[in-house]
């Protein structure tokens, strides 16, 4: 068990992770925060580095069980210093985290006869990244991919905004869209034909109309910018989403939700029908 009561060169370093997303690489290691993220990055098998308590407050039965169960270093911290940590205007969390990043390698993808994945290309908002990772995870995706100059899937505000879907799906980034169609076509290969299919307010297809029972890949671009021209040359088809009102379209969180919904509604309906 470890003590901390000053800002010292440990807490610093974990300070640091909040912000500073070069030093969150350079460690490999990230801060969450929150009873079910934290509970599902154990559940899920993640490594913890550290479990930072408050020291100053006996521990609730989750947080002893937590420490108990599993294997990291131990530390108490002086609340003020674990407040900083939490990112709770109401005083201190009970516990943080400090996790280790997984490889970044596409092979933790599962693609089989009915693989569903969305692909982020540069997203700019960490919580649109989180929202879009808990939609995956809600809708039956088989995991999420980030491409190119990104918002970090590990910043604390896409880590939150997942509330712990990150954890439970693969999440892999990628420099560009080169590495992902090497898997994509590695995949075809295989025998699993997957279909790219990107959101689209212009899209030929409304997404109603677009067959997304088949294996699929759905691209959803940059907040402001769309997708790059690299991955609209690629695209087997663009589905739109048809709506009403003086908004002129979907931000990309609610556009992604919106059809990873419709592809779980139509596999839904071709199980029951098959039953």
């Amino acid at each position: 068990m470890l003590r901390i009561s000053a800002r010292n060169a440990r807490f610093q370093q974990w300070e640091a992770l909040l912000g500073n997303r070069t030093r969150r690489q350079r460690a490999g290691e990230f801060l969450v925060q929150g009873v079910r993220p934290i509970t599902l990055a154990a559940e899920y098998g993640w490594r913890f580095r550290a479990l930072l308590h408050d020291a100053e407050r006996p521990l609730s039965a989750w947080a002893g069980n937590l420490l108990r169960d599993v294997p990291a270093l131990q530390v108490a911290m002086a609340s003020e210093l674990l407040a900083e940590l939490g990112g709770k205007e109401d005083g201190p969390p009970e516990l943080v985290a400090v996790v280790e990043m997984p490889d970044d390698d596409l092979r933790r993808i599962a693609a089989g006869p009915r693989f569903l994945g969305v692909l982020l290309d540069r997203p700019a908002s960490p919580g649109n990244v989180g929202s879009i990772i808990r939609s995956a995870d809600a809708f039956g995706a088989d995991g999420v991919v980030v491409t190119g100059h990104a918002a970090d899937v590990y910043d604390p505000r896409a880590v939150r905004a997942s509330t712990g879907s990150l954890f439970a799906r693969p999440v892999v980034r990628c420099p560009s869209h080169r590495e992902v169609m090497t898997w994509v076509e590695d995949r075809r290969a295989a025998g699993c034909p997957v279909v790219l299919a990107a959101a689209d307010e212009h899209g030929e297809t409304d997404v109603f109309d677009a067959d997304l029972t088949q294996p699929v890949l759905l691209l959803v671009g940059n907040e402001t910018t769309g997708l790059t021209a690299a991955w609209r040359d690629l695209c087997d088809l663009t589905v739109r989403i048809p709506i009403t009102g003086a908004a002129s379209s979907l931000n990309a969180a609610n556009a992604a939700t919106a059809i990873l919904y419709e592809a779980a509604r139509q596999r839904w309906k071709g199980e029951r029908h098959s039953a």
